[in-house]
């Protein structure tokens, strides 16, 4: 299994404090059924700075401890990028990291509580760009569980979104879970992953979450998550199913 989005890279943000714990965190991976990671720091979220040749470097240092101890994973360069209005500058800077540094695919965190009114327009010239951003955890945001028809534009405008595994099979609390079902069942999903903090409360679900799909949705959506993921780590163009917008809801009268 390959998993897009962890914080494994040691003492460089609210994940791994440390080498050991870095290490640890990967014999779990390896335990859960995962072979190939991507270490996606957090970049410009108010907290952590992690620029593009920084991670680069880091994620080289990781691998070869991880050869050195005969752990069988792979660990590739990502990003957690905060959506900030200077994204533009960022890029021309050099301190975005794509997906496996490939141009292709930016992890893109909205703030917990709040869609930014800027968010449509950076997602439309990312695009242009030939960058297709990926929205992680959607179905933690505040404002997108409260008005689901804002993160279907946001599909139907072209961004990719990542579920957390997490949020999928209650981790996050009842609500987070129920939104995560609807946003299932409207096609509004095209990747799940595990945003992995630890080797405790925030660990490798992956394969929890993957079941919980296949027995509510069938073995297919299990697959469609899984093969986009192993297209995207081979650069390849991802096969997109149509998004089911919300029906909208009618006021009665009595």
């Amino acid at each position: 299994m390959i998993d897009l989005h962890c914080h494994i890279l040691p003492g460089v943000d609210d994940g791994s404090p440390d080498m050991q714990e870095s290490l640890a965190m990967a014999k779990k991976a390896v335990e859960a059924g995962i072979t190939h990671l991507f270490a996606t720091p957090h970049h410009l979220n108010e907290r952590y700075v992690n620029v593009k040749d920084d991670i680069i470097d880091r994620v080289f240092e990781l691998n070869k401890c991880l050869q050195q101890e005969n752990i069988p994973l792979s660990v590739h360069p990502g990003q957690e990028l905060r959506i900030h209005r200077e994204l533009f500058v960022s890029l021309e800077k050099r301190e975005l990291l794509t997906l496996d540094n490939a141009e292709k695919y930016l992890l893109l965190e909205l703030p917990s509580g709040h869609v930014p009114i800027y968010t449509q327009e950076l997602i439309y010239e990312l695009l242009l760009k030939g960058i297709t951003p990926i929205i992680v955890h959607p179905e933690r945001n505040k404002e997108l569980i409260e008005n689901h028809n804002l993160l279907f534009k946001l599909v139907q405008e072209g961004a990719l979104t990542q579920l957390t595994s997490g949020s999928i099979i209650g981790l996050f609390g009842k609500n987070v879970k129920s939104f995560s079902k609807k946003i299932l069942e409207h096609n509004l999903a095209h990747f799940i992953a595990t945003d992995a903090h630890n080797i405790g409360s925030r660990g490798f679900t992956l394969q929890e979450a993957y079941e919980a799909i296949t027995k509510t949705y069938g073995i297919d959506h299990t697959f469609y998550f899984k093969e986009n993921a192993e297209t995207l780590i081979k650069g390849q163009s991802l096969s997109i199913v149509t998004p089911v917008p919300f029906k909208k809801k009618l006021l009665g009268i009595f």
